[in-house]
């Protein structure tokens, strides 16, 4: 057995906590911090759904589409968001997941999972506190930068 001297076993033991540091943060920028089937927004869930009109926004009926961007540990990421507006509220959402490209698409993929219980039916003024869809934190910031521009596009 051959003995190890003192800054041999310290620098061992530094690296073994830097590469841990890493791998968490790598991990916790991810934003999977919680159960994948988690959906985080702040209003109370039997909150009453507001109108265009209630929430102070008016509204053209229409489809609109919008590209929204955001950065994530592998970059800048994008995703497409196309809603239907009836009245002020989405009855419909399709999203563009098609330029994206490994862990985010599977982060994407998790949000587009989640996203149509959290947004049909409601008014477009009440989105802005989607933070966590299915697992997925950081795709929501690009979702509201393009929802934030759809309603600039159907402002009356």
């Amino acid at each position: 057995m051959t003995a190890t001297t003192m800054p041999e076993r310290v620098l061992r033991a530094s690296g073994v906590a830097a590469t841990f540091a890493v791998v968490g943060l790598a991990v916790g920028a991810c934003g999977d911090d919680a159960d994948s089937s988690d959906t985080t927004t702040t209003p109370a869930d039997n909150a009453a759904v507001s109108t265009a009109a209630d929430s102070g926004g008016s509204y053209k009926d229409g489809t609109y589409s919008a590209t929204g961007t955001y950065v994530s540990p592998g970059g800048q990421q994008s995703i497409g968001v196309t809603v239907t507006l009836a009245s002020g509220n989405v009855t419909a959402l399709e999203l563009d997941r098609s330029h994206t490209k490994g862990v985010s698409a599977t982060f994407q993929g998790k949000f587009a999972s989640g996203i149509n219980d959290l947004v049909i039916g409601k008014s477009i003024d009440d989105l802005d506190d989607i933070s966590k869809v299915a697992g997925s934190s950081l795709t929501s910031g690009g979702f509201k930068k393009a929802i934030a521009q759809i309603r600039e596009d159907a402002a009356e």
